[in-house]
């Protein structure tokens, strides 16, 4: 697929480009994100080179991921990412991070929204997963801000710097962002 620009009401998400590199490395010196991220840490600057000018582009040719910068403004450098990969059956698995000095701002919900949205429109996709470690309680309110219903918590489920962790899993629908679905949904009876 060809890269995308998405809008919202505040932001432009659009994929990163090798002059991206700083603001990228950056803002993963910070802690938070190396702890609950599967970046590398610590994390160098080839990291963030290596991201912009390879993983991320290779991710929109192969298909198999597209990752957005999250930006104020067309001018503004990234603020934070969020990325949808790793498609099985129809699903996309969405993560994100958002740099320091721009938390609890509502821009990561919204920019989770806007490439969940998208990812029911443009790709097909019949529903949207997030996974975080459990305790990451940052990235899970993101995750109900944006919709996500808490699905519950899969053991070893996350591998995160060579160590299984127990994580949580959500799931977006079409209908919970007032979608249709590509195919009929049928919850189970409780």
């Amino acid at each position: 697929m060809e890269p995308v620009t998405l809008t919202t009401e505040r932001l432009l998400l659009r994929p990163f480009t090798p002059a991206d590199a700083d603001a990228v490395n950056t803002a993963c010196q910070d802690p938070d994100i190396q702890r609950w991220t599967t970046i590398p840490s610590p994390y160098e600057r080839q990291h963030a080179q290596h991201f912009v000018e390879r993983i991320a582009p290779d991710g929109w040719r192969d298909d198999t991921a597209y990752a957005f910068g999250v930006r104020l403004g067309a001018d503004g450098p990234p603020l934070g990412a969020v990325a949808l990969q790793f498609p099985r059956s129809g699903a996309w698995e969405v993560g994100y991070w958002t740099a320091p000095g721009h938390r609890g701002r509502g821009y990561t919900t919204e920019a989770v929204r806007a490439i969940s949205h998208w990812a029911f429109t443009a790709l097909g996709a019949v529903r949207v997963e997030w996974r975080a470690e459990v305790g990451n309680a940052g990235s899970r309110a993101v995750a109900e801000k944006a919709g996500f219903t808490l699905e519950g918590t899969l053991r070893g489920g996350l591998l995160n710097k060579e160590t299984l962790r127990d994580c949580w899993v959500g799931g977006l629908l079409p209908h919970d962002l007032g979608l249709p679905g590509r195919h009929p949904y049928l919850p189970a009876r409780g």
